[in-house]
């Protein structure tokens, strides 16, 4: 039966003050995971729950074209990214991303890229340091990832470039001077790969073989032409700069790991399931991506609601990886839940969910999920105290971060370098 409430008011302001909480609290308004509301001025259905994934990744009902607003495209993806492609020219653009993010062979030598920067940063610095571990994990991942992807990177560089590419993920879901900053780093990063992408088409600079830089640079869309290189930059950033990202999940890994100690002796040993299993719940229960969005392609229906062509769809990531129809407990942290037992794409979601090869689903999970089970063994074997600090979670900033970017006291030089070779084998299948 076809909801006939009447039209409701735009609840825009709701969701700046809400944050990860809004969707959630709609839906326990309503007593249902499928709610009615206005956003930016446009009537929009929100849903979740492993049906509503395979509804909204179908590419009959759900487009992206025309739904990723100006402003998370000024900041976050870049303007004419992969994410905003549907169809065939999506699943073109996005065959060179999994190509170069779902090797296992490619996703461990990341990981490798990023132990050796892990051991530098530590070898170089003496016993007893005090490391704000967001920051360091940032410039850490920013050395190995550029390292891998062939992109030449000074290391007076890695710094300022560590902070632009956080920039972009932490200014994409505000108005304030975190928005701004984010813009102003776009320019600069995107006009450094174009320049890049330039000189390697010039052949004045050489691009690795079979590197992210050479299959980029070198990449040509449907209709047979290259990437202009400010797209190429786009496309090059929004491989770097979600793995970059991963310094977000890194430090709710040390929050894990400070709440629940108990799981530092099974992640010391070097369990590689184990180790799996706790990144897949660290994604599971900390606050990333709160929802995604989509345009209705046609006059829909779905449970009943009525879902006008080209009316908002939103997807509520952050209400599905806690619902307990789904997660018994779900604010109990639990990585038992994934020993075994590989996620299912309908049901786990914090980077978006379905097939990862014909949808939308990040990519780069496999990458995400290598690296965040590195880290928790790399940081389980570390030697450090937690100091006082604000350590609360805000659901109302996006993306969230504990207050204190998580610092570590008194850090010893670990015993022996951050290595994690099980990460060589495949990770379980997993949003751009």
């Amino acid at each position: 039966m076809t909801d006939q409430r009447g039209p409701h008011l735009d609840d825009s302001l709701g969701f700046l003050l809400n944050g990860y909480a809004w969707l959630p609290a709609l839906a326990r308004r309503d007593g249902r995971s499928t709610v009615r509301t206005r956003v930016m001025g446009q009537p929009a259905l929100t849903l979740r729950g492993p049906d509503a994934v395979r509804f909204f990744y179908d590419e009959r009902h759900v487009r992206r074209h025309g739904a990723i607003p100006e402003p998370v495209q000024g900041t976050l993806f870049g303007h004419r990214a992969v994410h905003t492609l549907d169809g065939a020219d999506h699943r073109h653009r996005k065959a060179m991303f999994l190509s170069l993010l779902t090797d296992p062979r490619g996703v461990a030598d990341l990981v490798d890229h990023v132990g050796a920067a892990w051991n530098e940063a530590f070898a170089t610095s003496g016993d007893g340091r005090r490391v704000v571990l967001f920051d360091e994990a940032s410039r850490v991942i920013t050395k190995g990832v550029c390292g891998w992807a062939g992109i030449p990177v000074d290391d007076a560089e890695i710094a300022p470039v560590a902070r632009d590419l956080t920039a972009l993920v932490d200014g994409f879901a505000t108005v304030g001077p975190r928005h701004w900053r984010a813009r102003r780093a776009r320019g600069r990063r995107e006009d450094w790969l174009a320049g890049l992408v330039e000189q390697v088409r010039a052949h004045v600079v050489t691009a690795p073989a079979g590197s992210v830089l050479e299959a980029v640079a070198g990449h040509h869309d449907r209709d047979g032409e290259p990437l202009d290189p400010k797209l190429a930059a786009v496309e090059l950033l929004n491989i770097i700069r979600p793995t970059v990202a991963v310094s977000w999940f890194v430090a709710f890994t040390a929050h894990a790991l400070h709440r629940w100690p108990e799981h530092r002796d099974r992640l010391r040993t070097g369990d590689a399931a184990y180790a799996v299993a706790f990144a897949h719940e660290v994604r599971r229960f900390y606050p990333f991506a709160p929802f995604v969005g989509g345009r209705a392609v046609t006059d829909l229906t779905w449970q009943g609601q009525h879902v006008p062509a080209g009316s908002l769809v939103l997807l509520d990531i952050y209400g599905q990886n806690h619902d307990p129809a789904l997660w018994p407990d779900p604010y109990r942290f639990d990585p038992q839940r994934f020993v075994g037992r590989a996620p299912d794409p309908y049901e786990l979601i914090p980077q978006g969910g379905a097939d990862r090869s014909t949808g939308h689903r990040c990519p780069g999970e496999d990458v995400t999920v290598a690296l965040l089970a590195a880290f928790a063994g790399w940081l389980a074997r570390l030697d450090y105290t937690v100091p006082e600090q604000d350590l609360a979670i805000s659901l109302r900033r996006i993306p969230a971060l504990p207050r204190s970017r998580f610092v570590l006291a008194d850090v010893r030089r670990p015993d022996r370098p951050a290595e994690f070779e099980p990460v060589r084998q495949a990770t379980p299948d997993a949003a751009s």
